[in-house]
């Protein structure tokens, strides 16, 4: 891949990974809720189950979506009733004392890492760089790169995210706040579903 290309890929992956999103969302709620440490295997699941996704789509799983284009639809409409799912679950969640947050488990990494699979923004991250940045003619290296380059970034870019939420965890010190916070963090998550709906 030429610096013509690696360059805007890079800018691209910086914009595309620090927007909001189903992943920012989350990880921010988890941050705010079990703190940075304990948020960190979701934080690695997101970067790493995306980069493999990436991976895994530009050596050929996109063609199985233009051979099979119901997988896509069941893709779109399972991952609209997940992220509902977990917004309801957000959006109820009672503000936890120190014993029940150290009970309580936030999403972990094969969890995160399978749910690139069913986040819209995911896809269109995904197929929107490889058809934009991989060269003509590319190689397995190429792709490898592309995955890599957006791991790399998004690792720092999803996990300022948890660390905002950490940084709200200070602000928000009683019960009503977080419930507050929580109900919020979840009507933005139903939000990231109007561009896959609309």
């Amino acid at each position: 891949m030429s610096l013509e290309l690696l360059l805007p890929l890079c800018t691209f992956a910086a914009i595309s990974s620090i927007t909001p999103g189903p992943n920012n969302t989350m990880i921010l709620a988890s941050g705010l809720n079990y703190g940075f440490v304990r948020s960190l295997p979701h934080l690695f699941g997101i970067t790493c189950g995306f980069t493999f996704m990436i991976f895994a789509t530009g050596l050929g799983l996109h063609t199985v979506f233009e051979q099979v284009p119901m997988l896509q639809t069941i893709l779109k409409y399972g991952g609209a009733i997940y992220l509902l799912w977990l917004a309801w679950k957000l959006a109820h969640a009672a503000p936890m004392s120190g014993e029940q947050t150290s009970l309580s488990k936030p999403m972990g990494f094969w969890s995160a890492a399978a749910f690139q699979w069913i986040n819209p923004k995911a896809w269109v991250m995904s197929l929107s760089a490889l058809t934009t940045y991989l060269p003509e003619g590319f190689k397995v290296a190429d792709v490898a790169l592309l995955a890599g380059v957006f791991g790399l970034i998004g690792i720092f870019c999803v996990g300022s995210w948890a660390m905002f939420g950490v940084a709200m965890r200070r602000l928000l010190q009683d019960p009503r706040s977080v419930r507050i916070f929580n109900v919020a963090m979840a009507l933005a998550l139903v939000a990231t579903l109007y561009p896959m709906l609309a």
